[in-house]
Parts: structure tokens; sequence; C-alpha cells
């Protein structure tokens, strides 16, 4: 029996990957979407932005798609920089630098990774949402050079930064995993697969 195909909306190899080691259990055939897909993040919430990327994916492939959208959100900056993280800045460097000297040495640090996750058919219906967060604190330097925000993000159930997570820990305590497995049970009743 061949297997249900899903895209995942996205073009980073890295977040498909890791979508992919997240719903790996499942009778599902999973791939990233074509490279011609490029869609503006106009949307004004992680979901908006999700669903944008879901139905464009989906209307190019014709097939079921999952995307998500995410973010870090810094308690005292007030929540940002939020649906804006991936493009505070052009660079990590200067990303990382951006959040540090806003922070400046207060002791108030704590933040949270939020990811919202939608399910979307073939016909660009969108069938569920949900959101997964993993808190955390901003550490007052990177734990690692040539990080993103993943090295600033300490996770204090794991006692390591978010970036530092391997993919057992990426699934149980990751915002993008939680999301996702919130999702699984929705995404095998819609392509008609019983979750013994």
């Amino acid at each position: 029996m061949k297997k249900p195909l899903i895209t995942i909306a996205s073009g980073n190899p890295k977040k498909v990957a890791e979508i992919e080691a997240m719903l790996g259990p499942l009778p599902i055939e999973v791939k990233k979407q074509p490279s011609s897909l490029d869609v503006e993040e106009t949307g004004k919430t992680y979901l908006e932005n999700a669903i944008l990327k879901a139905k464009a994916a989906a209307a190019l492939t014709n097939s079921w798609t999952i995307a998500d959208d995410s973010g870090l959100e810094i308690d005292s900056l007030g929540n940002a920089p939020g649906i804006f993280s991936a493009r505070l800045a052009n660079t990590n460097e200067k990303k990382i630098e951006k959040i540090l000297t806003a922070l400046g040495d207060s002791p108030y640090r704590s933040a949270k990774v939020c990811s919202v996750m939608v399910l979307c058919s073939n016909s660009g219906e969108i069938i569920q949402n949900t959101i997964g967060i993993c808190w955390g604190e901003i550490l007052k330097e990177p734990a690692y050079p040539n990080g993103e925000f993943e090295s600033l993000f300490w996770v204090r159930e794991t006692n390591c930064t978010y970036g530092e997570l391997n993919n057992a820990q990426l699934s149980k305590h990751g915002s993008r995993g939680k999301a996702a497995r919130e999702l699984a049970p929705y995404l095998l009743k819609a392509i008609g697969i019983k979750n013994n």
C-alpha cells in the first residue's frame, strides 16, 4: 500500500528534517515544498503566516501540507521579537546582538519559543492548527559560536540551550515537537489512517 504523501511547507531543509523526524513513526511519506515556492509572510500572527504557507504549498503540489511559523518571545521585551524573529536582522550575529543589547543586564530574562502548526488538505482547507511552547530564558552570551537564537535560549528542563537539543529532546521539549505531536492524531484521521 502506498503511503500518503505530506508536503512540509518550508524550504528550510533543517526544519523539514526536524518535522519529518517528529512525524517519522507515522505511516506517511514526507517531502519538502518545491524550491520554486516562495511565500511572503505578511500575516500578523504565527497562525496567519502558517496558513499562508500551507495553502500556497497545497495549491502548488495538490497534496496535503503541514506548515508552521515560529518565533522567540522575550517577556520583558513585550514578547518581541515574536513573528519578526527571522527578520530581526540580516545575519544571526546581528540578531543576537540586538537581543542582548535590548536586554542589557536585566535579570528578567524569561522567554519562550512558540510554534503554530497547521494541517491543510490538498484542496486548501485548513483542517487543524496546534501550538507548542518551550519555556526558558535568555543567556547573557551565546553558548556556542555561529549559532542562531537557539544558542542564547536556555531550556531549563534539559539543562542546555535549544540549539543543543538532540532529536529526541526536540520532539519532546521543543515547541515544534509539541505542536507536531498534538497535530499527529488529526493528521492520521484526516488521511484515513486509524491510530491504534
